[in-house]
């Protein structure tokens, strides 16, 4: 074999060795479930509060719906 032929099929190797262990880091994350639900915890955290840590009025009114809602069932089922 020429060098010119061993070179690249040096080189095809070791893209075949990175183009591997990039799959193997995709298929590492996503099994990592508690990684991914830590994650979605913080994100869901950041949607729900506004920059100092407080809760969005729009959450806060989403709950108290809930709250008068689940309030109201149990009241009409009550009766």
């Amino acid at each position: 074999m020429s060098d010119t032929t061993i070179a690249a099929k040096e080189r095809e190797v070791e893209r075949n060795r990175e183009q591997l262990a990039d799959t193997v880091d995709a298929l590492q994350a996503k099994l990592d479930v508690k990684t991914r639900a830590q994650a979605k915890l913080q994100e869901t955290k950041e949607r729900a509060t506004t920059d100092d840590g407080k809760p969005r009025p729009a959450v806060l009114a989403g709950a108290a719906a809930v709250v008068v809602a689940v309030a109201g069932l149990v009241w009409w089922r009550s009766r």
